[in-house]
């Protein structure tokens, strides 16, 4: 089982109007395209890229329920890094890896992502980093 790069870093913000801007400012970063609801985990989503294909992306990610996961994530910890997304092209192949290899995963199988499918390996399995 191989993953391949880095696709995004995903950090969770208060506000995706007040952090363009910082990003803009520190780092020459904009975004690729307007924020975007992403309603299966009530968020609102924004991507940054730190250089052309396949450079990896900035994700910022800003709760739009109170009672979403990355909302509670927020409450407890503050904005901050929420998760580091690989590219695989073969994700169920890779997720019976990780289950072979006895990996507590949030998602035994594929669901639909930002872009694509997705699945989450819980942060026990590895430094207290979730993993998409």
């Amino acid at each position: 089982m191989t993953i391949g790069p880095i696709h995004h870093v995903a950090i969770v913000v208060r506000s995706i109007d007040e952090a363009v801007p910082r990003y803009r400012e520190l780092f020459g970063l904009a975004p690729e395209a307007d924020p975007v609801i992403f309603t299966p985990q009530r968020v609102r989503l924004c991507f940054l890229p730190t250089g052309p294909e396949p450079a990896a992306r900035i994700e910022l990610v800003e709760p739009v329920d109170a009672d979403s996961g990355v909302a509670r994530f927020l409450a407890e910890r503050g904005e901050g890094l929420h998760h580091l997304c690989f590219v695989t092209d073969d994700l169920p192949g890779t997720l019976e890896g990780l289950v072979a290899a006895e990996a507590e995963l949030i998602d035994r199988e594929p669901r639909p992502g930002a872009h694509g499918t997705v699945a989450f390996v819980h942060p026990r399995t590895l430094s207290g980093v979730l993993w998409e």
